[in-house]
């Protein structure tokens, strides 16, 4: 439990970035919230270390780089653009006693997708056959995601009012929301054979369920909004209609009308 609190606060710190700007708390600060799990884990237990551990919380430190290295070009890059149009940049409008739930709620989803990974290092279980599947899973999410984000900032500087429909978009339309669930599939994989209680299980089953849940939560908001933007051109209208939206080969077109994904 004091471990498990420490990974909390660790969060908490990383994703405090979001009394600044609120959607910091899950994007910025998700990314640099992860990043500092797997720094955090080494040094806790730098002295019980193996392999396949070490490569795990160095995994969550590329990955949470990645995220947030990305997500701040990519805020940079919006702010620049609203300055050179004369925009004024305004309040968020969202409440400090709002601002605190959405950190502390988020600090607890990050302690719990990230979860596995920690209950393996606390059961002292070392480098297993769940250990390395997990990891080439993830490895293999995080490939998928920068790649799909590669993909669509090139499609978009060549022509930015068009959707994307090329590369990994031909199969899905939220390849990089697919890549996220991959990876966190692996992390939940790899500690399938070290839950040691009833509270384990259900800590990392709430993780898991939840970064799933955001993520259709997530594909939602974009689907509404690319209806919103090409709705009324009739090539969108047939990739949408002859695209998964988050699994290739899963016949799931849309999610638009599932009010319940308010994540």
């Amino acid at each position: 439990m004091k471990t498990f609190l420490m990974i909390f606060v660790l969060a908490m710190i990383a994703s405090s970035c979001g009394f600044r700007k609120y959607v910091w708390f899950i994007s910025l600060g998700y990314g640099a919230a992860v990043a500092l799990i797997g720094a955090g884990l080494l040094f806790l237990f730098s002295r019980v270390l193996t392999v396949g551990t070490i490569l795990e919380c160095v995994l969550f430190i590329v990955y949470g780089c990645r995220l947030s290295g990305y997500l701040a070009y990519r805020d940079l890059k919006t702010a620049y653009a609203g300055r050179m149009k004369g925009e004024v940049k305004t309040n968020d409008g969202v409440s400090f006693a709002a601002k605190m739930g959405i950190w502390i709620s988020a600090a607890i989803l990050y302690a719990l997708q990230t979860s596995p990974v920690t209950f393996r290092l606390m059961e002292g279980s070392g480098t297993d056959g769940f250990c390395m599947a997990g990891l080439v899973i993830s490895a293999a999410g995080l490939i998928l995601e920068t790649t799909a984000d590669l993909q669509k900032n090139k499609a978009k500087k060549k022509n930015p009012r068009r959707f994307v429909d090329t590369g990994l978009f031909r199969l899905v339309r939220c390849p990089n929301y697919f890549g996220e669930m991959v990876f966190w599939t692996g992390v939940f994989i790899s500690g399938l054979n070290v839950y040691s209680s009833t509270l384990q299980w259900i800590v990392a089953i709430l993780g898991y369920a939840g970064i799933i849940y955001v993520m259709f939560g997530g594909a939602r908001r974009l689907e509404i909004r690319q209806d919103k933007n090409y709705g009324n051109d009739p090539e969108y209208r047939k990739y949408k209609s002859a695209t998964p939206i988050m699994i290739p080969f899963i016949p799931l077109y849309s999610v638009k009308d599932h009010k319940w994904l308010v994540a």
